[in-house]
């Protein structure tokens, strides 16, 4: 995430500050859901800056029940929040449950808290419905003081929402995924790179691509982790970004300088 304005690193900290305690104490009561959302209502709006009447709100009816809270930027639906109780242990049938909710309203985003834990979502409409962990964070964890935390739990700010910072560490987390560096691996590129490391070690020695890739294939990377939706997924953003480097690079070359045609022999 880019450089915090000092306003809003200033209100995180001070909104951290501010809500561990009441949180430890919220704890210690065992409180409900419903008091619960309360308190998750207040730190949207005083530590991450979200407008209390103009953008949370907790009318979104789905399949003829409510979400816990959504966040609107400009009418348009940018997150989901589902609530537990405070004392709740979240599990995969909570994020199933939020995820199920945001499929329904067409949301990427969803967030799962139950005020202490937050953990953020984001929704692939594939079939089927996935949705990958982004962003997870333990408000009684973090320390005011530390940069560091601040910046992570800014990720959940209203201003990093509006800049899609959450959507850059999407990404990043893709790019760094085991699918896309075992893609990578396998790509032409980097077998190449490979057979010529092999090539270094045992010059004598005759190496194919293909010998190279049965090997870590089958051998060296588990099967899980190159079979299946995601690991297609990866393989097709590996090979987007090959080709997007092959046209850049056929757009910087300079054009090729036309050979010049011999006149005819004089008659």
């Amino acid at each position: 995430m880019a450089q915090l304005p000092a306003k809003v690193s200033a209100r995180v900290s001070a909104g951290l500050k501010k809500f561990q305690p009441i949180l430890e104490d919220a704890k210690k009561r065992d409180v409900n859901e419903s008091d619960t959302v309360t308190i998750v209502t207040d730190i949207l709006s005083d530590l991450f800056g979200y407008d209390k009447y103009s953008e949370i709100t907790s009318e979104l009816a789905i399949r003829g029940t409510y979400c816990d809270l959504a966040v609107r930027f400009d009418g348009k639906l940018a997150v989901l929040i589902e609530v537990k109780a405070i004392g709740t242990e979240l599990k995969d049938s909570h994020t199933k449950q939020a995820v199920d909710y945001a499929c329904n309203q067409g949301c990427e985003w969803v967030v799962l808290t139950n005020g202490q834990h937050w953990h953020a979502y984001q929704v692939a409409f594939t079939k089927p419905i996935d949705a990958e962990e982004v962003l997870t964070i333990d408000l009684l964890g973090l320390n005011h003081r530390k940069s560091d935390d601040v910046e992570s739990l800014a990720l959940l700010s209203r201003e990093a929402w509006q800049k899609s910072s959450l959507e850059d560490v999407a990404i990043q987390k893709q790019a760094l995924s085991r699918f896309t560096i075992a893609a990578v691996l396998l790509s032409e590129p980097s077998l190449g790179i490979i057979r010529r490391e092999i090539r270094r070690i045992s010059k004598d020695v005759k190496v194919e691509l293909e010998d190279i890739e049965r090997v870590l294939r089958q051998e060296v990377i588990k099967r899980e982790i190159i079979e299946g939706e995601k690991a297609e997924a990866a393989k097709r953003l590996v090979s987007r970004a090959a080709k997007r480097s092959l046209r850049a690079s056929e757009e910087k070359a300079p054009p090729s300088t036309p050979v010049p045609i011999a006149p005819p022999p004089a008659s």
